[in-house]
């Protein structure tokens, strides 16, 4: 063989281990594709499915275990929780698909994060949600709150603003015009009739304080982990639809069973039903179960 058949053989040869690569790559990519969307399998031949959901601390952990996962059972569905101490990893473990689902955040919250972190993530609808809750040992009613009462409301940015709402909503409190809710301050109050007291704290003590403080503004998760009882609030946060919890996947499995089957349930008479019969009675409505 010359030395230039010898080259061009190499050549050939070379060629054709590349387009074999290509073919490879090709292959696998589709494959990867392929399991990303079925991620979430169908319960098949009498086989149940495992599906991981994400939770914070608080109730809705207690309300998967407790309402959603027997109801889903007898679809095929094993529902397990998997509890992250903030509420930046559930969203980021969803959408690289180490959880299945997660239920931990408000429809507000999941429209912002998945934008500013450009994650293909969706809601599959709401649950009853537990609003910020106005406690007091003191007063039995929110008209019985005195002149000078002392009120204590968290100190960080998003749930002071919201506290504040709730003042206002209760007429202790009026915001200045034309001042944005969720950034407002105290230094954004307007007129304070009962001249309260306004002692912004650590959200996490919140619940602690009732004991030095005449009422104090508990988010729901702090309220609920302090074994606050909804029912005894002088008066809960009136919340919008963009406040309400919102049962998310990854888009990737919108398509799935799964889905489908999740979505008829937290839009069913069943569902609402079970709500009714829990613990979780008491917590804020998505606005859809009102039509």
């Amino acid at each position: 063989m010359t030395t230039k058949q010898r080259i061009h053989t190499i050549i050939r040869t070379a060629a054709a281990v590349l387009a074999g690569a290509v073919i490879i790559a090709n292959s696998a990519c589709g494959s990867a594709q392929s399991a990303s969307a079925e991620q979430i399998a169908t319960p098949k031949d009498g086989k149940t499915t495992t599906v991981t959901v994400g939770v914070c601390p608080g109730p809705y952990g207690e309300m998967i275990d407790e309402v959603i996962a027997p109801l889903l059972k007898d679809d095929g569905y094993e529902l397990t929780t998997k509890t992250f101490n903030d509420y930046v990893q559930p969203d980021k473990a969803l959408a690289s698909g180490k959880i299945d689902a997660n239920l931990m955040q408000h429809g507000n919250y999941l429209k912002k994060f998945s934008a500013d972190n450009n994650l293909d993530l969706i809601s599959l609808g709401q649950t009853p949600t537990l609003g910020l809750g106005v406690y007091s040992n003191k007063f039995t009613s929110i008209d019985d709150v005195a002149d000078g009462a002392s009120v204590a409301v968290a100190n960080d940015g998003s749930n002071l603003a919201r506290s504040l709402g709730v003042l206002e909503q209760n007429k202790l409190v009026t915001l200045k015009d034309g001042v944005d809710a969720t950034k407002a301050s105290v230094n954004d109050i307007a007129d304070n009739p009962k001249h309260l007291t306004i002692k912004p704290i650590d959200a996490a003590q919140l619940a602690r304080s009732l004991d030095t403080v005449d009422v104090a503004l508990v988010p729901g998760n702090y309220s609920w982990a302090a074994g606050l009882d909804p029912k005894d609030a002088l008066a809960l946060e009136r919340q919008d639809d963009g406040v309400i919890e919102v049962f998310a996947i990854a888009g990737a499995n919108k398509d799935t069973h799964f889905a489908k089957t999740v979505t008829e349930l937290l839009g069913s008479d069943e569902f609402k039903s079970a709500i009714a019969a829990s613990r979780f009675k008491d917590f804020g409505k998505p606005a859809s179960w009102n039509e």
